[in-house]
């Protein structure tokens, strides 16, 4: 299955160690989309806005990887899934069930998060801008 990353499952070797089946296929945007960081464990999350676009990674994904993104991702009580097509194709990512006001990443997080944008070669701004609240 195709599965989108946005936050920390952007850095590779974190992606890898999660989720050994995991292939990284190339960097997209997800459109008319924010990228922001809430709740108790300042995590990065996306919400709807038109004209906006979060800039992420691809990946190939098995069942067994899934459900270990599930574990991790606190699905179904901190994240709940959420499908777009790209392509024709159903892509996975996951979304904050509650969404509470901007909280600031820690700086380990927030390491583990640029060096994912550096693994996938995206645009910094989106991130810089993302932690303006």
């Amino acid at each position: 299955m195709l599965y989108f990353a946005y936050g920390s499952n952007l850095h590779h070797f974190q992606m890898k160690r999660r989720c050994k089946d995991s292939i990284f296929i190339k960097k997209i945007n997800l459109k008319n989309f924010r990228l922001t960081f809430r709740s108790k464990y300042r995590a990065a999350d996306i919400e709807p806005k038109k004209n906006s676009i979060v800039p992420g990674g691809l990946f190939e994904i098995s069942r067994s990887d899934e459900k270990k993104l599930d574990i991790y991702e606190d699905f179904p009580i901190l994240y709940k899934k959420f499908y777009f097509n790209y392509y024709g194709k159903k892509v996975m990512t996951y979304t904050m069930v509650k969404k509470s006001v901007f909280a600031f990443p820690t700086e380990r997080y927030l390491n583990i998060v640029k060096k994912g944008y550096k693994d996938c070669k995206l645009d910094k701004k989106y991130l810089n801008r993302a932690l303006l609240g």
